[in-house]
């Protein structure tokens, strides 16, 4: 049994093959974690039966993996829920909820009352490069 070089097959497939590095637009962290959380899925199978079934599954995580799957990165927020600008509103009502539980148990929580992970101001890949303070090259913050 034999197979052809992955050149070959990624060329098949219609994707270029790149020699990627980190700090470069191509090597992307997120598509990474997606990837990471995709194979270890309960619900991944072994083997797909088809390239049919293969998209299908994808179809059906990839609304998942957006609309109900909380990410650490974006406060325990889903990736819909940041986008269509919902993210104040929901951590304001886990804010409340959190207020309400340590004004009913505060033996639960250890020195002060609770507050909700934070959004972050920005997520990216590669952040802007700003100038250095002697006015040299760019550098990184």
């Amino acid at each position: 049994m034999s197979s052809k070089p992955v050149a070959l097959l990624l060329s098949d497939l219609g994707i270029t093959k790149t020699h990627s590095c980190p700090r470069v637009s191509d090597d992307n962290p997120y598509s990474e974690s997606q990837f990471k959380i995709l194979k270890y899925r309960p619900e991944f199978p072994e083997r797909f039966g088809s390239l049919q079934d293969a998209r299908g599954f994808c179809q059906s995580f990839f609304c998942w993996y957006n609309t109900e799957h909380h990410h650490s990165g974006v406060g325990l927020l889903t990736p819909e829920t940041v986008h269509y600008g919902c993210a104040e509103q929901v951590i304001a009502e886990r804010q409340r909820i959190l207020n309400e539980a340590y004004q009913l148990h505060r033996e639960w929580f250890v020195g002060r009352p609770p507050k909700p992970s934070a959004l972050p101001e920005a997520a990216w890949i590669n952040p802007p490069q700003k100038p250095t303070p002697e006015g040299g090259g760019p550098r990184l913050d």
